[in-house]
């Protein structure tokens, strides 16, 4: 049986939020750079959801279309042999001079589709308008997205529209070419409910076939909605024409996501308030499912189950794709593909699965509402390097278009979707989770090996792999000493990682001073040993270094470009580490960071600075020295995230900003609301410190943009710190913050 086909999409969404048009095109990049199709083109893709968009076209008449953007990109489509689904509407209301809502949509929509016809004979396959039901929530009923409707008639009005547009622009596409097929795309989930929620559960369920209903001409006075939708301001005419004319889509495009499927519940004090709405009969928050403990999920494999024995006609699962961890994207797209093949094997007309965001999409957290410049990975990263970053998905992707299977340890552990730890809800009560911190080890699974089981970043590493569903093991001294080639070669034998990461090392940067040896022996010889054994095993290897090997006499950030100049011995054992790991093993992955920080130690700047706050004390800082500094969880993330990548070479891995250390107080304190705090400013040579420090040790990446800003990372740190600082801190300064109590609201709200 010939596999699914791999169809590939690039987020496009054009919507307008009052006066403003919110582009994805524009945000991405794709706008102008045309070279990603030849990188879309690389993992094997059959078809391309692409952009022919109204509003771009023709933003000011039809009168006056611009064409030369969607001729340069549709020929070299043809040129790579890829067949375009062109899409005209995607989340849009059209240009300014229609709305959804306008009774000029519809005919304007065709007229546009005619000249796209006119112009590209030879397309074959069309989305005149995308999710026009998920639209029309958005637009009519929910106020989000242009003309800001909040009612049924709006709604309606909306998605009749769409769906006119939709079927007036397949005839005049039909006109020019009458193989033109459409595929109509549809967000497809399913409504749970409590009992007394049970009707509008029922409701909502009807009406998320309604774009696929209308369209197949099922909406006679005999259907579930009918009276519903003549309530709502449809007319018999025009709900008899979709009968009469029925236009019914040549493949089904299902889009379906993790938070597809919806749970109500009328106890709204057990849910977030931005979650609250009403129905005019009830009140009831409306939240994820996959959230909520007891909840049955239907999952991606019956819901297009449903789609086939209802329509019987061809489907695509038109969107897969997960903000998530690069591991979790692999796993979601995973599950959607082996669902889709399962059913075609079971005689389901499944012809393939999207990969959807290619280059990934800007502000969908906020549903499209605000620029905020929230960006999600799509299959290439656009925060890492000068043009779109291929990650662990590029070479997954390459393999299931050409085989249809893929294998990777990260693979074989469920996605957070199943695990225990996904519940924040209960039936009627406020589910509590139980926190594990036991590894996971799971036999199908290699683990990755990781050093420095005591050390901040050990630890560090262990919890986020945790909570990643990523297998792992983590060992101490006495289980893995790297400085001792027996025990390295034991271990990796024991656990057979796939995976080593090394974060043991001598840190105490002035007693290095006094103990040369020991320093290189821990922070070069036990590097070595891994890189050696790394090597002789296959596996990938990962090591951190530090801003130590700069001597501090550059005016500007250094960069990965730059060479090192180590002036204390750390710096030297770290510089040396980084010279003999590449000659040993060049597809190593060594990350350079500095000045951790975090809310799971007490070792740190940022606890210091705190706790003498809060006492009261007069805290000195070092007033003529430039640092990064990094919170650990982001550090963690991204190297994670770098590791399955298959990244290699020298990475500057830090948050973004620069500071002196007296700098990094203040804004501690700022952060934090306390006033009044004593910061006494003084210059290196105060601290008489054995170990020279580089007057500018910051450090900034050529080749990546993944990490937030230090400001950002604070106010996530800061208030987990606070609280138990306050537990603790059994003096404080009175006149530091209005009340311990108004303190703790402040930073928990």
């Amino acid at each position: 049986m010939a596999i699914i086909d791999l169809w590939g999409g690039v987020e496009c969404s054009c919507n307008r939020v009052g006066e403003q048009f919110f582009d994805q095109l524009s945000r991405n990049g794709h706008l102008n750079r045309i070279s990603d199709l030849d990188l879309f083109a690389s993992l094997g893709i059959k078809k391309l959801r692409y952009p022919v968009l109204w509003e771009q076209v023709a933003p000011q008449s039809l009168d006056r279309p611009d064409w030369l953007w969607p001729d340069e990109r549709l020929q070299r489509l043809q040129e790579l042999q890829i067949e375009p689904i062109v899409g005209l509407v995607h989340h849009g209301s059209g240009p300014a001079y229609t709305s959804l809502t306008s009774n000029n949509f519809a005919p304007l929509l065709a007229q546009y589709a005619g000249l796209v016809a006119e112009r590209y004979p030879w397309v074959n396959y069309y989305t005149p308008v995308n999710e026009p039901l998920t639209t029309a929530r958005f637009s009519g009923l929910y106020g989000l997205w242009y003309p800001h409707g909040t009612s049924d008639q709006d709604f309606v009005r909306a998605l009749l529209n769409q769906l006119k547009g939709t079927r007036l622009a397949m005839l005049a596409i039909r006109q020019i070419n009458p193989n033109a097929q459409l595929v109509q795309t549809e967000d497809l989930g399913e409504t749970h409910s409590t009992h007394s929620l049970a009707y509008q559960a029922a409701f909502e369920n009807e009406r998320r076939w309604l774009s696929y209903d209308l369209l197949c001409g099922k909406v006679t006075p005999e259907h579930n909605l009918y009276k519903y939708l003549k309530k709502s301001g449809a007319t018999t005419e025009e709900l008899l024409e979709f009968v009469a004319s029925p236009l019914p889509p040549d493949i089904f495009g299902i889009n379906h996501y993790v938070t597809s499927e919806r749970y109500l519940d009328e106890h709204l004090s057990l849910f977030p308030l931005h979650s609250h709405g009403s129905n005019g009969k009830h009140k009831y928050a409306d939240v994820e499912a996959v959230r909520v403990k007891g909840v049955e999920r239907a999952g991606v494999k019956s819901l297009l189950q449903e789609v086939w024995q209802r329509y019987q006609s061809p489907i695509a699962i038109t969107e897969a794709h997960l903000c998530c961890t690069r591991e979790e994207q692999m796993r979601w797209f995973m599950e959607v593909w082996e669902a889709a093949t399962d059913l075609k094997k079971a005689g389901v007309n499944c012809l393939a699965v999207t990969a959807w965001a290619l280059i990934g999409s800007y502000d969908w957290n906020s549903l499209l509402t605000r620029s905020n410049g929230f960006y999600e990975s799509g299959i290439f990263d656009l925060r890492i390097g000068d043009k779109p970053w291929p990650t662990a998905l590029v070479p997954m992707l390459q393999s299931l278009s050409s085989t249809g299977n893929y294998q990777h340890d990260v693979l074989k552990h469920k996605g957070w979707w199943d695990r225990e730890e996904r519940y924040a809800y209960y039936h009627g009560e406020k589910y509590i989770a139980k926190p594990t911190h036991k590894p996971i080890l799971d036999k199908n699974q290699r683990p990755i090996l990781i050093t420095g089981a005591t050390g901040t970043l050990g630890k560090a590493f262990g919890r986020i792999c945790q909570d990643r569903g990523l297998s792992y093991v983590l060992l101490n001294r006495k289980q893995l000493d790297i400085t001792n080639q027996a025990s390295v070669e034991a271990a990796i034998m024991q656990h057979n990682p796939w995976a080593v990461i090394n974060t043991a090392g001598y840190v105490r940067v002035d007693e290095a001073e006094k103990a040369p040896e020991v320093c290189y022996r821990e922070n070069t010889a036990g590097a070595i040993l891994l890189a050696e054994a790394c090597k002789t095993a296959g596996i990938q290897f990962l090591t951190f270094s530090s801003d130590l090997v700069f001597d501090g006499e550059k005016d500007e950030p250094y960069t990965e470009e730059d060479i090192p100049n180590p002036r204390n011995v750390y710096g030297r054992s770290k510089a040396l580490a980084e010279k003999e790991i590449f000659k040993i093993l060049p597809e190593s992955l060594i990350i350079r960071t500095s000045a951790f920080f975090s809310s799971w130690d007490r070792y740190n700047f940022v606890y210091f600075a705190l706790k003498s706050f809060l006492q009261g004390l007069p805290f000195a800082a070092v007033n003529n020295v430039k640092i990064t500094a990094t919170y650990v969880p982001d550090l963690v993330h991204t190297s994670l995230n770098l590791l399955i990548d298959q990244a290699n070479g020298i990475w500057h891995v830090t948050n973004q900003g620069s500071y002196t250390w007296a700098e990094l107080a203040r804004l501690v304190a700022n952060v934090a609301l306390l006033k009044n705090v004593e910061i006494k400013d003084q210059p290196i040579s105060s601290f008489q410190l054995p170990a020279y420090r580089p007057k500018n040790s910051v450090l900034q990446s050529s080749k990546i943009r993944l990490m937030p800003t230090i400001e950002d990372a604070l106010h996530r740190c800061i208030p987990a710190l606070m609280q138990e600082l306050l537990k603790h801190t059994k003096t404080l300064k009175p006149d530091l913050i209005d009340s311990e109590e108004n303190l703790s609201r402040k930073l928990s709200g």
